[in-house]
């Protein structure tokens, strides 16, 4: 089968040109909400691998991992700034069939994903609706999942607008706790190290994959450069602007907190809320519920968005139906892709958060490492492109941006969970079988994939 794609130059694809566009406070919002949201669902971090190793993780995995992927994805960007980013990346760098995979690992692997935050609003609320338990858990998160999903049917402009009001609303009750678990700093916040007696194994494998969901998915925001006014300039801007964001957010509540109560061994996911009820009262409990509730919905909304794009651009690119990748008129969006999605959320909501997480992990690295190795590939293949964005350090800095995320995903999948290994490869490998059973039964053919107009194309890929 022919793995090497027809490149041509054009716009950034003939969707785009439907699409709306939005300016760089509501894309931040979106981007801060999809890579954070605000300090929740990771909680069980500090239980797993002790509130010192935890916070150890929090304050340094993303320069292992998500700042090598946002220098990355910015330089691809600068010569490539197409819709479907790091997606058409790796095509355009390796080929049809790895583009399918980067694209398919992507979305399938986004279902787990998706449908945990439906779980997680649901968990946010057990303590204060006693009955919220097996179906009506269920439908709860699905009920909430499909508004999410009309929100972003309706259009890129309004999901950044609620993005927008959706993190004011979160950080206010954020900054809250922060200030009153100040006054009532009785621990140190880093002991002990790592919870006594627990094996290396469970201390590293559970809490590298959460560090590594809080700091995954960079890359996302090249799905939609066709959505960004002044794409090249906002794009860059951005992600300057999310990383510092996103680690306070991660570690000074949750350090403050841990602070003031000491009580590491109780924390589990949505304990948040808890110690905020317990260092500032009720008034603080409740604002912090709600924002918790508020914050998994950002994360939602922001994740239905970017992760939507990617199917519909396949679809666009001929690897899956046509009809799946159609804009709406009204709207300018994927509108078919949005509710596809949408239902597989639904129906895989109500599985446990950690063990979810955990497999998810698996088709974020494969993603994130094809997009590294895609940087690599594109320099030597379009080694004059002009670059108005290149990772520091010339070929020394690029090898470090490739290498040091490499090291990480492979402790981080040596350590993986006994059932981590029974599902995960699964996952991945339905990729390869899906390209197999599209091409060969359902003939579908991959078109011509569409670059800047200002870009020459490189030579044919291989694999």
């Amino acid at each position: 089968m022919s793995t090497s794609p027809q490149v041509k130059s054009a716009s950034a694809g003939p969707s785009s040109a439907q699409m709306r566009q939005i300016g760089f406070l509501p894309l931040l919002a979106l981007f801060y909400g999809y890579t954070a949201g605000g300090p929740f669902g990771y909680e069980e971090i500090f239980q797993g691998s002790g509130p010192g190793m935890s916070l150890i993780f929090l304050t340094f995995v993303p320069f292992l991992w998500s700042i090598p992927i946002s220098l990355a994805a910015a330089e691809m960007n600068s010569i490539l700034p197409v819709q479907g980013g790091f997606y058409r990346w790796v095509r355009v760098a390796f080929g049809d069939f790895w583009g399918f995979q980067c694209g398919w690992w992507n979305w399938t692997g986004t279902f787990l994903l998706n449908s945990v935050y439906g779980v997680l609003l649901m968990d946010y609320l057990h303590d204060y609706i006693p009955g919220l338990t097996g179906k009506w858990e269920w439908a709860g998160a699905a009920l909430v999942l499909c508004l999410l999903g009309y929100m972003n049917v309706r259009g890129v402009q309004v999901a950044g607008g609620l993005a927008v009001a959706l993190q004011v609303a979160v950080l206010i009750p954020v900054a809250w706790l922060c200030i009153a678990a100040l006054f009532h700093w009785h621990y140190n916040p880093v002991l002990p190290l790592v919870p006594p007696g627990r094996p290396l194994g469970s201390v590293l494998g559970k809490g590298l994959a959460l560090a590594m969901w809080n700091y995954a998915g960079y890359e996302q925001l090249s799905s939609i450069v066709g959505e960004i006014k002044d794409a090249q300039k906002t794009f860059v801007r951005v992600l300057a602007w999310n990383t510092p964001l996103n680690i306070l957010t991660f570690t000074v509540p949750a350090t403050l907190a841990l602070a003031a109560l000491g009580n590491w061994q109780d924390w589990q996911t949505g304990y948040i809320v808890t110690a905020s009820r317990l260092i500032g009262g009720t008034a603080l409990g409740v604002a912090m519920l709600v924002a918790s509730i508020i914050g998994t919905a950002a994360l939602s909304n922001s994740t239905i968005l970017y992760t939507t794009r990617i199917p519909a651009t396949m679809a666009e690119d001929g690897y899956l139906p046509a009809w799946l990748g159609k804009i709406d008129p009204r709207y300018g969006t994927p509108a078919r892709a949005i509710v596809v999605s949408t239902v597989v959320y639904c129906l895989l909501a109500g599985t446990k958060v950690v063990d979810l997480v955990s497999i998810y992990i698996w088709t974020r690295i494969a993603t994130s490492m094809l997009t590294l190795l895609a940087a690599w590939k594109l320099r030597q293949t379009m080694p004059d492109a002009p670059r108005s964005f290149r990772i520091p350090g010339g070929s020394l800095g690029l090898a470090a941006a490739i290498i040091l995320p490499g090291i990480l995903c492979a402790v981080k999948i040596y350590y993986s969970e006994p059932f981590v290994f029974r599902y995960a490869p699964w996952l991945l490998a339905a990729g390869p079988v899906a390209y197999v059973v599209l091409r060969r039964v359902f003939k579908r053919v991959p078109t011509a994939m569409t670059i800047g107009p200002n870009v020459s194309p490189p030579p044919m890929a291989g694999n």
